[in-house]
C-alpha cells in the first residue's frame, strides 16, 4: 500500500512540475512585445543588418557538439534563421529541438564566394524539393544569421 501511495505521489509531481516547467533563459531578457516574422526579415535582410531584432519560431535544429547554434523555423515553408553564439557564450540544449523560442539579437550579413554561394543555394533548392542550375549562380550571396543577445526556450 506504501509503494502504490509513493508512486501515485511521485506521478503527480512528475505531471505538475511539466505542466509548470519554466522557460529555458540565456544571456539578457528578449524583447517579446516586438517580434519580428522570420519571413519578413529574410524577404529584405540588408534591411536589417546590424539592427536589433526579435523573432519567434520553433527550434529545428541544434548544435550537437557544443550547443553554439540552433535553427528557428520560419512561418514561411522552407525558412530558417541561423542562431549563432560564440562557443561557450549559451550552451543551447539538444532538447529545445521542437520547442518554441524567442530570439533577440542583431542581423549578420556573412559574404560568401561563388562557389560557397552555389553549394548554399543548391542545398537549399535540394531542401526544397526544386530543380537548381549551378550555372544560373553568377555573383555571390550573403549568408545570414542572428547573433543573440538573449534567448527565451518556452518548454
Amino acid at each position: 500500500m506504501l509503494a502504490k501511495t509513493l508512486l501515485a505521489l511521485a506521478l503527480t509531481v512528475g505531471v505538475a512540475s511539466t505542466v509548470n516547467a519554466e522557460a529555458l533563459t540565456f544571456g539578457t531578457a528578449v524583447n517579446d512585445s516586438s517580434v519580428t516574422a522570420v519571413s519578413t526579415i529574410l524577404a529584405t535582410p540588408d534591411a536589417y543588418v546590424g539592427k536589433q531584432v526579435t523573432i519567434k519560431g520553433v527550434v529545428t535544429n541544434v548544435c550537437e557538439k557544443r550547443g553554439c547554434w540552433m535553427t528557428v523555423k520560419s512561418d514561411q515553408r522552407f525558412q530558417e534563421l541561423f542562431i549563432k553564439v560564440r562557443d561557450g557564450d549559451m550552451v543551447f540544449p539538444m532538447s529545445a529541438r521542437g520547442s518554441e523560442a524567442i530570439v533577440t539579437g542583431k542581423l549578420t550579413a556573412i559574404p560568401l564566394s561563388l562557389e560557397q554561394s552555389r553549394d548554399y543555394l543548391a542545398d537549399e533548392a535540394k531542401k526544397q524539393g526544386k530543380a537548381f542550375d549551378v550555372a544560373s549562380v553568377t555573383e555571390p550571396v550573403n549568408f545570414y544569421q542572428l547573433a543573440p543577445s538573449g534567448v527565451k526556450i518556452l518548454e
